[in-house]
């Protein structure tokens, strides 16, 4: 019997009860809906995760001090960031960082508990972020503790509306303050409202609004900008050699910490690599229940068509065609469950990353993968049935009721 007859006899084989043929496929399909989407999911949290931190800036590297919670700024200074910028080579802006709470309002609007950053003129530059209506302060404004700010979009949203906030005067804390600019618009990043804050010279804020004196010249972060990525191990060896000499510490023991972007995305992958080891296990786990229902309905398959086998054998079949032939269709059900499945999981990806909030990126590799894994499946699970109704004795067969 040739290979396409033995299909042909497969597929009439499994027409004749195409529920239960359907039903049995059905773990299949689940199985590699399962692989693709859940492969998608962790692809697309991976790339949103990038996304999210690259859009802090090219070629970043962050420094945040190494003791107490990141952000109390209890050993970096205004001072150090100074030195990083007139010392260090190959990088582009310094921004130094320091904020507080404060409640903030206008003659329309009061808004309470919003974080007021104090930066440089570098802070545009450094972390690519552009003003969108009117300027951004500048060197000698800091320099000279100019009470004026820039809004982020949304507080100039819920302050002054569609009004133009430029020119016009916010009260923060009991300081009023000239609004020079609107930030364009930019979002949540990284757990981190960009249009909820206000941004003033750093200097005005350590006279203004510094908790204490001891932190009149602390700074909570430093972001510098290398010029280019392949500079960016030589900036942040300067920086480290520069920041271990200022602090007077032992260079294995810092006081300060430094991140790429590369390196926190390495850090978040790490957690996301996780999470997608365990959804392949799940995934896998479908599979190979699908696969045991595929075995399963195989063996009563061969039990219900034993005088069928019983009745080729005696017409000249030989034992090879029977295994063929029942092998055959236990890969037909694993395969058309496959082709569902990748259809069923590519459209279901697609579908959750427009409908839900969580973005969705189809592997292309998991494609193949899945299908693949369909096929071992039909043939792992298919074999032993397949051997036991070539095995079958055509005589006892025949008188089997």
């Amino acid at each position: 019997m040739t290979l396409i007859e033995t299909l042909q006899v497969a597929w009439e084989g499994l027409k004749l009860n195409r529920v239960r043929s359907f039903l049995t496929t059905l773990g299949v399909i689940i199985g590699v809906a399962s692989v693709i989407m859940m492969l998608a999911v962790s692809a697309g949290a991976e790339a949103a995760i990038a996304e999210q931190i690259n859009s802090l800036g090219a070629n970043l590297i962050i420094v945040n001090p190494l003791r107490g919670v990141p952000g109390n700024a209890q050993t970096l200074t205004y001072d150090d960031a100074f030195s990083i910028k007139e010392t260090t080579r190959n990088i582009e802006g310094v921004s130094p960082e320091f904020q507080v709470v404060q409640d903030v309002s206008s003659t329309r609007a009061k808004l309470e508990g919003i974080i007021v950053l104090g930066i440089t003129a570098d802070f545009p530059k450094v972390r690519d972020y552009e003003v969108g209506e009117g300027r951004f302060l500048n060197a000698d404004e800091n320099d000279r503790k100019a009470k004026v700010a820039v809004l982020g979009w949304g507080i100039s949203q819920d302050l002054f509306g569609s009004e133009s906030p430029v020119g016009q005067t916010v009260t923060v804390g009991s300081t009023k303050l000239v609004v020079l600019g609107v930030m364009e618009q930019k979002g949540v990043v990284a757990d981190v409202d960009y249009d909820g804050r206000i941004y003033i010279p750093l200097q005005l804020l350590y006279q203004k609004f510094s908790p204490s004196r001891i932190a009149q010249d602390r700074v909570r972060t430093i972001y510098v900008k290398a010029s280019s990525q392949e500079a960016m191990t030589s900036v942040t060896n300067q920086i480290t050699a520069l920041l271990v000499e200022r602090h007077d510490v032992d260079p294995a023991k810092p006081d300060f910490v430094l991140q790429t972007q590369q390196d926190i995305i390495d850090t978040q992958q790490a957690t996301t690599e996780a999470f997608r080891d365990l959804l392949a296990w799940v995934a896998a786990v479908s599979l190979v229940v699908g696969g045991i229902g595929i075995m399963n309905i195989m063996l009563v398959s061969v039990t219900e068509r034993t005088r069928e086998i019983g009745l080729r054998q005696a017409l000249g079949a030989r034992p090879r065609d029977v295994l063929l032939q029942f092998l055959v269709e236990a890969v037909t059900l694993s395969l058309v469950g496959g082709l569902a499945g990748v259809v069923l999981g590519v459209g279901g990806a697609e579908l959750f990353g427009r409908l839900g909030e969580m973005q969705t990126q189809v592997v292309p590799a998991s494609v193949p993968l899945a299908f693949g894994a369909a096929a071992a499946v039909g043939i792992f699970f298919g074999y032993y049935p397949a051997i036991k109704a070539a095995q079958l004795d055509p005589i006892v067969a025949l008188r089997h009721e």
